[in-house]
């Protein structure tokens, strides 16, 4: 009854653990995501909308214009696609490790 009892206590233990060790995976995860995040935003979100605004807005733009706009946003696409997918792995992992 005694080893009974006492694999039941370390199978518990055990399971506990486990939990706790995933809360912690999700938690350093979700932190590492929180602090990389905000460089991404500020660098390759485009704060630069007004050329987008004006489309929107109905304003014509020169083709001239529309090209700088298209090559500067291919240059912020290429460098920032190696944050952005670095981002969209970290959030693969937090949901992997969610679950």
């Amino acid at each position: 009854m005694r080893i009974v009892a006492l694999s039941l206590l370390v199978l518990w233990t055990l399971t506990l653990a486990g939990c706790q060790s995933k809360a912690a995976k999700v938690k350093q995860l979700q932190d590492q995501y929180n602090a990389e995040y905000p460089a991404y935003a500020k660098d390759c979100i485009d704060p630069e909308t007004a050329g987008s605004a004006d489309l929107l807005t109905g304003k014509k733009l020169t083709q001239e214009e529309i090209a700088a706009l298209e090559a500067k946003k291919k240059e912020r696409d290429a460098r920032c696609k190696p944050q952005a997918d670095r981002l969209a792995q970290l959030q693969k992992e937090i949901l992997a490790a969610q679950q």
